[in-house]
């Protein structure tokens, strides 16, 4: 079936990203405007929910309703508390800052996994490289990172499967001597990740930017990206993986470059580099840790 999309809000002209859906409204953040914006699918309506961001990109809540987002020009994780405060839970690595952080993935014990970018920002006595991180949980409320891969020069987003034992990652390094992969790492019990496998290799053109996870009314688990440019390939599209990496599906999405996807019960909610909220109906619902 073609998904059919259309555009739920008026253009905003500058970069969407991070849609976030938690039962009421879906979340999804400007990053040049340094604020997050909210969605309501039952009138259409549109409000700032929070500003002075920090240019924040990938949003995400954990299983206990938190909202946790990758404040990039900050270069930190933090929780967004329903009072309109904000903390930082994470800035460094070792006692160097982070880079940039980008997008995140959590899962039911409470860890942050997210991609933090060496070349977006100059590093400025930070870490020099760029890698997947963790934010564990401890026992006190407060959070310890830990570097998780090693092979990653520009990682973007993340996602577990739905038992959590496994990390997909997009690896999209735009150099042309670089990879744009789809990749798998096994998640063992310490929070480490191994046994990296490419997925799907997209050769010149742009990889993975967002992703999210689904199924079928078969009980079927997808891989949906959010990937394409206008650059060369078939443009920005929409695709569906299994969990091997094969392709399933392709939609072409009216935009240059879609950024990151999300569902709201059997709709996908796409942003991108223009700054569309564009939806379209599927056979496809979405898997998310919360709601």
């Amino acid at each position: 079936m073609s998904w059919i999309f259309k555009n739920v809000i008026p253009n905003i002209g500058t970069i969407t990203e991070g849609p976030c859906w938690n039962g009421k409204e879906l979340l999804f953040s400007n990053i040049a405007q340094n604020r997050v914006l909210s969605y309501n699918p039952n009138n259409n309506k549109v409000y700032e929910f929070t500003s002075d961001t920090g240019g924040a990109n990938g949003l995400n809540y954990n299983k206990e309703q938190e909202l946790f987002a990758c404040e990039g020009t900050r270069r930190n994780i933090s929780k967004y508390n329903l009072d309109g405060s904000k903390e930082i839970i994470a800035d460094s690595l070792n006692d160097k800052k982070l880079n940039s952080p980008n997008d995140l993935a959590i899962n039911s014990k409470g860890s942050i996994y997210f991609s933090d970018r060496v070349e977006d920002i100059n590093p400025e006595m930070g870490i020099d490289f760029s890698a997947i991180i963790s934010a564990d949980k401890n026992s006190d409320g407060t959070y310890t990172t830990h570097r998780r891969t090693f092979d990653t020069s520009m990682p973007n987003g993340l996602l577990f499967n739905e038992e959590q034992n496994i990390l997909y990652v997009a690896q999209s390094d735009y150099r042309a001597d670089r990879e744009r992969e789809l990749r798998s790492y096994a998640v063992e019990s310490d929070g480490s990740l191994t046994d990296m496998k490419v997925l799907h290799d997209f050769g010149p053109h742009r990889g993975i930017d967002g992703m999210t996870l689904a199924t079928s009314n078969t009980n079927e688990h997808y891989i949906v990206a959010a990937t394409g440019w206008e650059l060369s390939g078939p443009g920005g599209s929409i695709v569906v993986f299994d969990q091997d990496g094969k392709i399933v599906e392709r939609h072409l999405a009216p935009c240059e470059r879609p950024t990151n996807c999300t569902f709201i019960n059997n709709k996908i909610y796409v942003t991108s580099i223009e700054g569309h909220l564009l939806e379209a109906e599927t056979e496809l619902s979405g898997i998310l840790l919360w709601p």
